[in-house]
């Protein structure tokens, strides 16, 4: 899946090539005395989308070094949920002459000029994670199988419910990414593929009404966003009776729709939390899993997938062909975007420890 070795020499026609990006501003840091063929030592750029979440704060860290291991440099920039930002940095780091751009978009339909303008420049972008639609200046996508994480998420309702073996009616309420990321479809339409038959028996309820994806959605997956949600659900729907389960997407999402559940009486022995997906497996949700509040996350090993992504890169700047095991599920709006995607594990209370200490993801330390 590696090639960690870069090109010794070029022909004559891509060292003229490189040339030329040398002067439209693709130095680098190598500065002029890196030659010219030679991608190794060059700068990479990382745009990731915020800081104000663990989860991407890690895979800034995890693509730098995977890079830096391979021999590269790297400018890692963060947009702070504002595409403004994001296109901006993105334009900076063009100019300051990267070989390669990793991106996490934030807003997956507003980077369409912005990635003109490195193909100009003839450089590859990885698409990380988020794939980046409406535009064919995307090289790869690296990713996990988010419909997969829908599914996970869905079935361990079911599951803790006692569904399938015909128990209920239940009630449950839907919470859904941001309407601005391409991932909220897949993961709600896998969760959905696993709970809409019971909605449709009547085995689960949802009370509130709002089942559609443009009703449930999350702007920027905002935890505070889903709390307010969530405590407007229960002052208008949930007078009488009780939420038995709630589908989150995302820890930090399960973080804010705990805190509404909690200032409305739940987490005590005659009002229990109801069943709470997420997605992530950050630090504070899998501690929140441990203390038996939210149910279970999604976890997702981002070692890998910066590993993926890095590797993306490496062999586009080497003249190789990477690794990919999608050809047809993630088509863009312009192309069908060619992608590596990891599978996901689902962790709850009985398993935190096998994937997540014994895998070496976090210290048994870090989760007490």
């Amino acid at each position: 899946m590696r090639n960690r070795r870069a090109a010794l020499a070029a022909i004559a026609g891509a060292a003229s090539l490189a040339l030329t990006l040398t002067a439209c501003g693709q130095s680098g840091e190598g500065g002029s005395d890196e030659k010219p063929a030679d991608t190794k030592g060059g700068t990479i750029g990382i745009s990731m989308p915020t800081k104000s979440s663990e989860r991407w704060i890690t895979d800034g860290a995890n693509v730098e070094k995977d890079l830096k291991a391979k021999g590269y440099k790297t400018k890692l920039v963060f947009g702070e949920d504002d595409p403004d930002q994001q296109v901006s940095q993105i334009e900076n780091l063009i100019t300051q002459g990267v070989k390669a751009l990793i991106v996490a978009a934030i807003d997956n339909k507003s980077l369409n000029n912005v990635l003109q303008q490195a193909a100009d420049a003839k450089i590859p972008v990885i698409s990380y994670d988020r794939l980046i639609l409406g535009t064919k200046n995307v090289d790869y996508y690296a990713s996990f199988d988010n419909e997969k994480v829908g599914k996970l998420q869905g079935q361990y309702i079911v599951d803790k419910l006692g569904l399938a073996s015909g128990k209920g009616p239940f009630n449950i309420e839907l919470f859904a990414g941001s309407n601005d990321d391409n991932n909220t479809k897949y993961f709600f339409n896998g969760a959905m593929s696993v709970l809409q038959p019971y909605i449709d028996s009547k085995k689960l309820v949802v009370k509130s009404g709002q089942t559609k994806l443009t009703q449930v959605t999350t702007l920027r997956w905002d935890g505070a966003t889903a709390q307010k949600r969530m405590e407007d659900n229960l002052t208008s729907a949930y007078t009488k009776g009780r939420v038995d389960a709630v589908l989150s997407p995302y820890d930090g999402i399960s973080i804010g729709i705990i805190a509404a559940l909690k200032s409305d009486g739940y987490g005590t022995a005659a009002k229990p939390l109801p069943v709470i997906t997420g997605q992530d497996a950050e630090l504070a949700s899998v501690k929140s899993i441990i203390a038996g509040q939210q149910s279970m996350t999604v976890y997702k090993d981002l070692r890998k997938l910066a590993q993926v992504a890095t590797d993306m890169v490496d062999a586009s700047l080497n003249g190789k062909k990477p690794e990919i095991n999608d050809t047809k599920s993630y088509d863009n709006g312009t192309k069908v975007v060619p992608a590596f995607l990891l599978q996901p594990v689902g962790v709850d209370k009985t398993n935190y420890e096998k994937e997540l200490i014994q895998g070496g993801y976090y210290t048994a330390d870090q989760l007490k």
